[in-house]
């Protein structure tokens, strides 16, 4: 249940207003955890439901006509950050794993869609200087994305871990 109001989040941080967030979202953080905790036929559904909310938010919030085309490379990695999750995460989440996860989920993200945009779009010139400047351009919204993913993943993760190790109905900690 979860991992299901994790996408709730992911969704919802895409379509709320939020100037100045940069790209804070909880959408890399929501994809990794549930491709660790759920099954793969169930990831079907984070993949509808962010392909719905990017044509949403492409048509009614940006006022742009939707090519799909645009969207096949983000569309695949919300596949992959799954299969990283399920990887990554699903047999043994350790602290390091879930660093691991926090930082490859964004940078994949990052390399992928800016690469994307350098290809597609028009909007940088087609030589190296121009995909520096669309990788440049993009470093803040990478640094907000490793922190929302970090930030997802750590209270996905580290609350239950450090619950576990607490002995509630005592107040004592349990040594592992």
């Amino acid at each position: 249940m979860f991992a299901y109001l994790l996408l709730l989040a992911a969704v919802v941080t895409r379509v709320v207003p939020h100037a100045g967030w940069m790209n804070f979202t909880a959408v890399g953080g929501a994809l990794l955890y549930f491709g660790a905790r759920r099954t793969w036929r169930e990831m079907l559904t984070p993949l509808a439901v962010l392909m719905a909310t990017d044509f949403f938010l492409t048509v009614y919030s940006y006022n742009y006509a939707f090519k799909w085309e645009a969207y096949v490379p983000t569309w695949i990695w919300y596949a992959a950050a799954m299969v990283l999750g399920r990887i990554l995460l699903s047999e043994r989440a350790t602290a390091w794993r879930v660093v691991a996860a926090a930082l490859l989920g964004p940078t994949s993200f990052f390399v992928v869609s800016n690469f994307a945009v350098w290809m597609a779009d028009g909007m940088y010139a087609r030589s190296v200087a121009g995909l520096v400047a669309c990788y440049a351009a993009a470093i803040p919204f990478y640094r907000n994305d490793v922190a929302a993913t970090a930030v997802v993943l750590g209270v996905a993760f580290g609350v239950p871990a450090l619950l576990r190790r607490l002995n509630l109905s005592t107040g004592q900690v349990v040594q592992s």
